[in-house]
């Protein structure tokens, strides 16, 4: 298992430091959510932050846009530094258009789903798609705790991907820690976002490892 931090829990008066102390801990992804106080009822940051901290990490940037209106910015993101930008199918973006204008940037679309919503509603995407980002928490503040119901959803998606012989990564999003990433495994998560979980622990490398190692007890 992949394991992507969220900065959404670093020090923010450092994010540059805080995501390059990461990087430096065995991180595979840094993921940062993006929330736009409309689609979601937070505001983080935009593309201006993600462009300045673009340097202080050599990994893939995780881009998760929590905004209505994703298509707007997706040229802004890509030139930002976004490696991967996943975007809701709830969102009042046209999903196709979203996914080409992402392509044509040459970076790697992904799309996302919140607790309520069919996962389903992906699979007419999925031969386009590099990641599917399943929620399990209320997307909007870090912190939450981990809903296990949402894990059926993700074996569906699994199945689904194994069927057609994709190569598509699974996400999860919301409530990752030591108790919770075994069932992520179980269920066929590839990628795990944590961020209390890491940037609080009082060694980010061995917060990583830690969560490594369960989840190949379980994979």
């Amino acid at each position: 298992m992949k394991i992507a931090p969220s900065v959404l829990s670093c020090d923010f008066s450092i994010m540059g430091s805080e995501t390059e102390r990461v990087s430096k801990a065995g991180a595979d992804f840094i993921h940062l959510d993006v929330m736009d106080g409309h689609f979601v009822p937070n505001i983080t940051f935009g593309a201006p932050v993600i462009k300045y901290i673009r340097k202080y990490s050599p990994l893939p940037f995780d881009v998760h846009l929590m905004i209505s209106e994703p298509l707007r910015y997706i040229d802004d993101f890509a030139a930002a530094g976004a490696d991967i930008i996943t975007f809701h199918v709830e969102s009042d973006s046209d999903i196709q258009s979203t996914i080409d204008r992402i392509k044509a940037h040459g970076k790697k679309a992904g799309l996302v789903v919140k607790p309520n919503t069919p996962v389903e509603t992906v699979f007419p995407y999925l031969e386009q798609l590099y990641m599917v980002l399943i929620m399990t928490v209320e997307p909007g503040f870090g912190g939450q705790t981990f809903m296990y119901d949402m894990m059926p959803k993700v074996t569906k998606l699994k199945d689904e991907i194994v069927k057609r012989r994709l190569n598509v990564l699974i996400e999860a999003d919301g409530g990752i820690n030591t108790g919770t990433v075994g069932e992520c495994a179980k269920a066929g998560i590839d990628v795990s976002v944590s961020g209390t979980g890491i940037f609080k622990a009082k060694n980010a490398a061995v917060a990583i490892a830690e969560l490594k190692r369960i989840a190949r007890v379980y994979e």
